[in-house]
């Protein structure tokens, strides 16, 4: 099977602790030293910026038959495509 195993497996471990070494080298670097130093504002402050509403996901919303409808409609004629 393998000549050496012991070897084998040393190089297997110094190769895997080597590729993550570089792969997170530029986001070690980028903490270190960021390139962007942020947001100048906070948005709150900003005039005319309108805060995001978020919308109660909870509430019980009513099934609309039109809308349906014209969704089937459209799924009815996927099947047809093919000919």
């Amino acid at each position: 099977m393998l000549p050496n195993p012991t070897l084998t497996t040393f190089i297997l471990i110094i190769g895997v602790s080597v590729f993550s070494f570089i792969m997170l080298l530029p986001a070690l670097l980028e903490l270190k030293k960021p390139k962007d130093a942020g947001p100048r504002r906070i948005a709150d402050k900003l005039p005319g910026v309108q805060p995001i509403l978020i919308v109660n996901l909870e509430e019980d919303y009513k099934f609309d038959q039109r809308l349906a409808a014209k969704i089937l409609n459209v799924i009815a004629v996927l099947p047809n495509l093919e000919t």
